[in-house]
């Protein structure tokens, strides 16, 4: 029987995604499990594996096309098999669903009078065109319906009679027009409050040696002041369970797991990469994850599971010496931890001045799902786990 090959939903408010790339060619036998495509969201650039077994048949959608969520681009057909006709196709059941949360957050995204689209949108053919002569699309200001780019508006642009966009404006990319679009919407629709804390690092600086002796007896790899935080700031949020809880739009919902979101630069802006159900994970693993996240992050080869499910954001910028910055939420989630970097400071010890290397936490909480009261308590738990690390590592 022939599986379907769809664009993927990889969040609540996703509308479409754009084709990058074909891992495998039309007529080639693909194993379940396998990097079959490579798609661009508003959050990463993510291989999508293929579904099952079979050959890869019926492609409909070229390299740069930008698809709807839910659309059948391809089959996987038996050996002999023929794909069947293309139908209207129904948006995954994610999408579909009439849960709060979801139509919430697609309400939000349709609220946006002003949306920018993902993509410079054009017909097929001009597609086409564009790409055998060799054009760059974003550079085309498009004369057909709402601005689409049409085969014309590509043939005078290669001829050098078309219409360019304006001088020093640079087109951006999906990731980045829609990371613009959704921290406008994040900032000017959640409610933001931020608390600040100091804490002193010495002890969390001593674990992070200890453990990296004891890992490299074993011959792992060293955990970084990442790693230590990810770690302490699940376990805390295990006795906080609202600061790991979502706004659905109707209300609140507790999310049972913690799933650690590290924000990490990515070319053309920043994505969230889930260290899945971090309270429970060991040092060692979540710094082989985080590793490994931040490797294909970079590679552009990130999976969709490696993006979606995050329950609270962790900001660490303190490698590019950035004393503290406040960051923005990322809905449907309740807060995000901004942290800075480590430096000595002249402090009080016991009484006395005293030189010790400090760090500054900012926490950012939506307060329709967090109160100011809650959100000081967690803040204070975490900075004594980071004061005390030993007694939860």
């Amino acid at each position: 029987m022939a599986i379907s090959v769809v664009m993927p939903a990889l969040e609540m408010a996703q509308e479409n995604g754009k084709l990058l790339a074909w891992r495998k060619k039309e007529g080639e036998r693909v194993i379940k499990g396998e990097p079959l495509l490579e798609i661009e969201t508003d959050k990463a650039v993510v291989e999508v594996e293929a579904p099952g077994d079979g050959i890869l048949a019926g492609i409909t959608a070229d390299v740069g096309a930008v698809i709807p969520v839910g659309q059948t681009i391809a089959w996987l057909v038996a050996p002999g098999e023929k794909p069947p006709a293309m139908a209207v196709t129904a948006a995954p059941a994610a999408r579909a669903s009439s849960s709060p949360e979801r139509a919430s957050a697609a309400a939000a995204v349709r609220a946006t009078e002003q949306r920018v689209e993902a993509a410079p949108q054009m017909s097929p053919k001009a597609r086409r065109l564009a790409k055998e002569l060799g054009v760059d699309i974003g550079k085309i200001l498009g004369t057909g319906p709402d601005g689409t780019i049409t085969s014309e508006d590509v043939r005078s642009f290669a001829d050098g009679r078309g219409a360019a966009a304006p001088a020093g404006l640079q087109p951006l990319s999906q990731v980045a027009r829609l990371m613009a679009e959704r921290t406008t919407q994040s900032w000017t629709s959640v409610p933001h409050f931020f608390l600040v804390r100091y804490v002193d690092c010495g002890e969390l600086i001593a674990a992070q040696k200890r453990i990296s002796q004891e890992m490299e007896k074993s011959q792992g790899a060293a955990p970084t002041i990442t790693d230590l935080l990810i770690a302490l700031l699940a376990k805390v949020l295990a006795k906080h369970p609202r600061m790991n809880s979502s706004w659905t739009g109707e209300g609140i919902r507790s999310n049972r797991e913690i799933h650690v979101s590290v924000a990490m630069a990515v070319k053309d802006g920043v994505v969230g990469a889930v260290i899945h159900k971090a309270n429970t994970a060991k040092i060692a693993e979540i710094s082989a994850l985080r590793r490994e996240l931040t490797e294909r992050a970079r590679a552009g080869r990130l999976r969709p599971a490696d993006i979606t499910g995050g329950t609270f954001t962790l900001s660490n910028l303190g490698m590019y010496k950035v004393d503290a910055f406040s960051a923005i939420i990322t809905p449907p989630q309740a807060a995000i931890l901004a942290v800075g970097s480590i430096s000595d400071r002249v402090v009080p010890v016991e009484g006395k001045p005293g030189i010790r290397p400090m760090m500054t936490m900012t926490l950012s909480s939506d307060h329709r799902v967090v109160g100011g009261a809650q959100a000081a308590e967690f803040l204070s738990d975490l900075a004594n786990a980071i004061l005390e690390p030993g007694k939860l590592l």
